[in-house]
């Protein structure tokens, strides 16, 4: 489920930034200090700002539960500097999942 996009466009000291984040959920991962039930968002960058505008039609019809969506992901698997495995993901592509209904005209 996609739970929210962000487009980001500045420019700072002379040099631009461009880039679209995704909200999808991620499970609430228990630590040492303790348990935990339920999920988060985490944002995920995919593509420049111009990602939001084929996205913008949804604006006053985003569903309040999120919207269903096909992910492409890449998975990098490795070790952090302290040596404990890691993964990290990479946001490919993002996609409506087939059978979604077209956002309404508003």
């Amino acid at each position: 489920m996609l739970h929210g996009i962000k487009q980001s466009a500045v420019e700072m000291e002379g040099k631009k930034y461009s880039s679209t984040t995704f909200y999808l959920p991620a499970d609430l991962a228990e630590n040492g200090a303790g348990k935990a039930i339920g999920a988060v968002t985490t944002g995920y960058k995919c593509g420049d700002a111009t990602e939001f505008d084929k996205w913008a039609h949804l604006s006053k019809s985003f569903p309040p539960g999120g919207l269903p969506v096909i992910c492409d992901f890449d998975v990098v698997a490795g070790k952090d500097a302290q040596g404990k495995d890691t993964g990290k993901l990479t946001l490919l592509a993002i996609r409506p999942a087939p059978g979604t209904p077209p956002a309404k005209a508003v």
